[in-house]
């Protein structure tokens, strides 16, 4: 396995890495960070082309490391062996497992996204999400659930933050994923016959006792300030989740996964 060895600290390469983990380079280059075993795994299951493997021997946890950037480097990617003290400067891991990749930004389109075989479509539509690890967790979920794709909404987070990856433990390439403004999805949406229903505190009916069935988009809003006006005048049907306790709302990442599963369990699923 060939590879080019790096020590220095000093290292133009090194320090590029480090300033990726910032969004403004990150854009500038079109790449992202990817660090961890099963996150770069399942971007090379995805065809993900990688352009830098980056690993560091001293950091591995176990014996399927090699594998796995062999096969990296047969698609393409270039690999670049770190000492354990250069390893750590680039990690973002607080107990990193020595290896991290760097891989090629996309975008995609509402047009792009169809639905194969006649299959009812089943989305969820985030909005304004804020926290890098609600919104991988939130993908993590979509996956989980079975969605035919996310639609991020107006995003204040970078779908491209490390953190994001890492929360998502890598089903970031796995989910399709959409970027626009909620105007445009609505308009899709409708265009498409897709009912949206919204979480929200102020809703007379409960989630679980309305019919999630059919061509469906759950729409879910921001930590701090839920969904926007737009949406919770626009939706087809505004629906809460029961509150016992003091609390009035739960974390949109709970609370996103509590109502695809009641999705899914009337769906059959």
């Amino acid at each position: 396995m060939l590879s080019e060895k790096i020590s220095s600290l000093q290292n133009p390469r090194i320090k590029q890495l480090v300033k990726l983990r910032d969004r403004r380079p990150r854009d500038e280059a079109g790449v992202f960070l990817v660090e961890g075993y099963r996150e770069i795994r399942r971007a090379l299951e995805k065809n993900v082309a990688l352009r830098e493997v980056y690993f560091a021997p001293a950091w591995f946890l176990g014996e399927n490391e090699p594998a796995l950037l062999e096969q990296a480097r047969a698609n393409g990617a270039q690999l670049f062996e770190l000492t354990k003290d250069a390893f750590a400067k680039v990690a973002y891991r607080e107990r990193p497992d020595g290896l991290l990749a760097v891989a090629p930004q996309w975008q995609r389109s509402l047009a792009e996204l169809t639905f194969a075989g006649g299959k009812t479509p089943f989305l969820l539509v985030v909005e304004a999400i804020e926290k890098p690890g609600n919104l991988g967790t939130i993908l993590r979920s979509a996956d989980a659930a079975g969605c035919d794709a996310v639609i991020v909404c107006d995003p204040v987070t970078d779908i491209f933050n490390p953190n994001v990856v890492r929360a998502s433990t890598g089903v970031l390439f796995s989910v399709p994923l959409v970027v626009a403004d909620s105007q445009s999805v609505l308009v899709w949406l409708r265009d498409q016959g897709i009912r949206t229903v919204a979480t929200t505190p102020a809703a007379e009916k409960i989630y679980s006792a309305v019919d999630l069935r059919g061509p469906l988009a759950v729409v879910m809003g921001s930590e701090q300030y839920g969904l926007s006006e737009f949406w919770l005048k626009n939706a087809d049907l505004p629906v809460r989740i029961p509150m016992a306790g003091q609390a009035d709302s739960l974390n949109v990442a709970m609370a996103t996964i509590i109502t695809l599963f009641e999705a899914v369990r009337q769906r059959g699923g």
